[in-house]
């Protein structure tokens, strides 16, 4: 049996009927439900699963089922650890061509995705999508607990923590566990006595940079925090928290064996040597 407008033959005139569709473009099976067409009663029994729910195709490894055969094998690919996708730059690997084509945008520098607000582009449309929340202002993930919302599912993910107390990352040298893994990753240097944050006036090393920031602005002389009161400038914080007792009258520190009491510890240790009969202070 010969169709004339392509010169195909077929064997069955099933096969004859799905070619003429094909030629003419017509689509005789439809679904009422989203009124989409095919052309192939196969094709709209396989979408009626999306409707339907209907996963027949499921996994023996973990039970997990799929709609379609095709999803089901680039699943298994997990359990299998088959990565048939490879980088040419890189040889790294990955199990769906998708996921190769994204990273390969880290060797060919495309951002393809760009945010008409700022021109700042993006690999993925997810990540603009995540990034334009910054100038629209949305917060579509709330934290049930305390209602703060978040820009990305993944800060809200962190954020509840504070609230259940989950600490996954532990420091296998003293078994601290911490909430986030930045958090690990400094408290590490502690073991280690890596220092990576150096000043480039004297050389002297900090294991956070903030510490760094902190020792600058004596070679600075930057002096960011002033009191209210009198106008005098410290280098640090705790300096102004403890000059402000002056004004405020408040003496945190107080003698165990008098009660008398002090503004600052230092002075609450030298008052204490007088109970004690300490003399640290020799002639030479």
């Amino acid at each position: 049996m010969q169709y004339t407008e392509c010169e195909k033959t077929l064997i069955h005139g099933s096969h004859l009927s799905r070619n003429l569709m094909l030629q003419t473009g017509e689509k005789p099976h439809q679904r009422t439900e989203c009124e989409k067409s095919f052309s192939h009663s196969s094709d709209l029994s396989k979408h009626l699963m999306l409707h339907t729910g209907e996963k027949t195709y499921q996994c023996t490894e973990c039970g997990k089922s799929f709609t379609h055969n095709s999803n089901l094998l680039v699943h298994q690919r997990i359990h299998t650890g088959v990565k048939p996708y490879q980088c040419t730059a890189c040889e790294k690997s990955f199990t769906q061509s998708s996921n190769l084509l994204l990273h390969q945008r880290v060797h060919t520098g495309e951002r393809p995705y760009q945010c008409t607000e700022c021109n700042k582009s993006f690999t993925r449309s997810s990540h603009l999508l995540a990034h334009q929340r910054i100038h629209t202002g949305e917060k579509p993930y709330q934290c049930t607990e305390c209602k703060k919302s978040f820009t990305q599912s993944s800060n809200l993910s962190m954020h509840q923590r504070l609230h259940t107390g989950e600490k996954p990352y532990q420091c296998t040298e003293c078994k601290k566990s911490f909430s986030h893994s930045s958090d690990l990753s400094k408290h590490l240097m502690l073991h280690t006595g890596e220092k990576p944050h150096q000043c480039t006036e004297c050389g002297k090393s900090f294991t956070h940079n903030f510490n760094l920031l902190s020792h600058q602005r004596i070679h600075t002389g930057v002096k960011p925090y002033q009191c209210t009161e009198c106008e005098k400038s410290f280098t640090h914080n705790s300096n102004l928290l403890s000059h402000q007792r002056i004004h405020t009258g408040v003496k945190p520190y107080q003698c165990m064996e008098c009660k008398k009491r002090f503004s600052h510890s230092s002075n609450l240790s030298m008052h204490q040597r007088l109970h004690t009969g300490e003399k640290p202070n020799q002639c030479t």
